[in-house]
């Protein structure tokens, strides 16, 4: 007995000792950047450095996470906001966001940098999903080929349908594109449900090309890259750009966008914090180093979209050659959310019947 007794005593000892003696933890373990995922698009860049700054200031580490398109994130940020599965979304547009609105996935968070950003870009009145960029899908034409034709280009969509066009245009599927999807709604915002398939039916008329990506229209068919149809469905942004990725110096683009009322279709992108984030102040961070002039002057070289933040400084080529539309077509996105299928699917029926 006295010999357990005092083994007992000694291990109490002991104990007390190492109690005494031990450092804190805290000192002891080198604690490291904490972890912040960003679901994103696929088209989703940004350069390094850039996002170097804010793992740097911050000490985190920003892990993207690729989900497809901008639906198909949506789809899975929703099927998985019991468990999400990153900190932040970004890249719901405006024709997905009141589906990703409707499924609760966002927490608000009122920035401080929103009031940065002017009221049109603005689409959530409780500040869930927060506008980050925008870009135009506009009509597009080349320059050199309604010159040597001593051809005027057409002014506005309704010119599309005059006999001097015929046969001139190639577009996207709007069911397997998303500037193609934007061009249908821009049809409609312009027209009317009352009034888009009948514009339609004349592009039929006209012998319109209809194919499936942008990427096709734009370096295939269009006349600028080869191709036998001199008017494109593209970005607002395309004649700047092919003069900053011109392979030699050039005068002035060789495209040009009309971008007069109607004939636009604005797309705008957003972020938000998903609801059970574990990293709720660093997602707040995130969301606000977005929103900065920082992000937002590198988004246009990496995703040929423009910041909707004006304290943000352009290139000078897109300050020279960038025409942005003064009254684009913005629909509502519950009016979108509610009848998307429905307008694809008339669409479908009848230009590829």
């Amino acid at each position: 007995m006295k010999t357990k007794f005092f083994i007992i005593r000694l291990l109490f000892f002991l104990f007390l000792t190492a109690c005494s003696t031990a450092e804190p933890a805290s000192t002891n373990t080198a604690v490291g950047p904490l972890t912040l995922t960003v679901m994103v698009h696929d088209s989703f860049a940004v350069s390094d450095d850039v996002i170097a700054a804010f793992e740097q200031a911050n000490n985190v580490k920003v892990q993207f996470l690729a989900s497809g398109d901008a639906g198909s994130a949506v789809n899975k940020a929703a099927l998985s906001k019991e468990a999400p599965l990153a900190d932040v979304f970004y890249g719901v547009d405006n024709t997905f966001l009141s589906r990703a609105l409707d499924e609760g996935i966002f927490e608000p968070y009122n920035s401080p940098l929103l009031e940065k950003i002017p009221a049109q870009f603005k689409l959530d009145p409780l500040n869930q999903a927060l506008p980050v960029d925008f870009g135009d899908v506009c009509l597009n034409y080349d320059v050199s080929y309604f010159s040597e034709k001593n051809l005027t280009p057409p002014a506005n969509l309704e010119d599309l349908l005059k006999p001097a066009y015929r046969g001139l245009l190639v577009v996207e599927n709007p069911a397997t594109s998303s500037p193609g999807l934007a061009f249908l709604f821009a049809t409609i915002g312009h027209f009317g449900e009352a009034g888009y398939l009948d514009f339609w039916q004349g592009l039929v008329d006209q012998n319109v090309k209809v194919v499936n990506d942008w990427e096709t229209a734009y370096y295939t068919d269009f006349s600028r890259w080869g191709g036998q149809y001199p008017l494109v469905v593209s970005y607002g942004s395309s004649p700047p750009f092919e003069m900053i990725f011109a392979e030699e110096p050039l005068e002035a683009p060789p495209t040009a966008a009309i971008t007069t009322d109607g004939s636009c279709f604005r797309q705008i992108e957003f972020v938000g914090i998903l609801k059970g984030t574990q990293n709720h102040d660093l997602a707040e961070k995130f969301v606000d180093f977005m929103l900065s002039p920082t992000f937002q002057e590198d988004i246009p070289l990496q995703m040929y979209v423009f910041p909707v933040n004006p304290d943000a400084q352009l290139d000078a080529t897109f300050v020279q050659y960038l025409s942005l539309p003064e009254n684009p077509i913005v629909l509502d996105p519950a009016e979108i959310a509610k009848h998307r299928e429905d307008w694809i699917q008339a669409w479908t029926d009848l230009v590829l019947r």
